[in-house]
């Protein structure tokens, strides 16, 4: 009996089509990732408020806040000069809320100093780059509260040349430190040398973890506003662009010298 062979019909090949869609999704996501890092984004109010800021610091010399001013009665001493205007719970960008608060200045790296704001015991990791943390055994707002202070971007925007003080090299453990205390100098290292931040301190009111540690500070149900630490008014439902102001009497420590 002959051999029959099954006759195979002609039908369109779908996978070039698949491969292309493929490459053509690849294509995409990689442009947009690209955009996200390497351009400006231009429409955030944040951003052209920081660019307005950094072509004439003149026209807002009225609303920067020294180091060492305090506001009223407020516990917490301002950490460093510059204008407040990264705010707490501020949304930047898609999927994002900010954990603290943006100090800018009208400077370049490494000049700006940062200093604690509140007595304290400092703690820099053993892999920390550019921050520094201290904790607080009583926090004068919620008594009976420990909570820890967090200062990070000391540093150039590759992450070669530290801006942290000499004094607390990484590894350092619980030194203690009062308000005042140099810390270190503003910079823009965000951890991606290709995406620095723009100059500035951010500064985060960290909450303890229930067993002498800090909860992860990029998380925002993990801090507090920093604000009424500094007695300090924000008004950013109602207008994203303020600034913090302050609404008592201003105080200002040398801390220059």
């Amino acid at each position: 009996m002959p051999d029959f062979k099954p006759i195979e019909l002609n039908r369109p090949n779908s996978r070039p089509r698949l491969i292309l869609a493929g490459l053509l999704v690849l294509g995409l996501g990689i442009a947009s990732y690209l955009a996200y890092r390497y351009l400006d984004r231009p429409s955030s109010p944040r951003w052209l408020q920081y660019q307005r800021y950094q072509r004439d610091p003149e026209a807002f010399s009225d609303l920067v806040i020294r180091a060492g001013a305090r506001c009223g009665d407020a516990p917490f001493a301002f950490p460093t000069d510059g204008l407040a205007f990264g705010l707490w719970a501020q949304s930047y960008r898609p999927g994002h809320v900010h954990s603290g608060i943006d100090i800018f200045p009208a400077t370049e790296p490494g000049i700006t100093p940062v200093y604690a704001a509140y007595d304290g015991y400092l703690t820099r990791q053993a892999d920390w780059t550019s921050t520094v943390i201290i904790r607080h055994p009583d926090d004068p707002l919620h008594p009976g509260e420990q909570i820890w202070t967090y200062y990070t971007h000391m540093a150039s925007k590759d992450g070669t040349e530290s801006f942290v003080s000499e004094a607390f090299p990484p590894g350092t453990n619980e030194v203690v430190v009062r308000a005042g205390t140099l810390l270190g100098y503003q910079g823009h290292y965000s951890g991606d040398p290709v995406n620095p931040t723009g100059l500035h301190l951010h500064f985060s009111v960290v909450k303890d973890d229930g067993q002498g540690g800090y909860l992860n500070e990029l998380e925002i149900e993990n801090t507090y506003d920093p604000s009424p630490y500094f007695n300090l008014a924000f008004n950013h439902n109602e207008n994203p662009d303020e600034f913090a102001i302050c609404e008592s009497a201003m105080t200002v420590e040398d801390w220059n010298q």
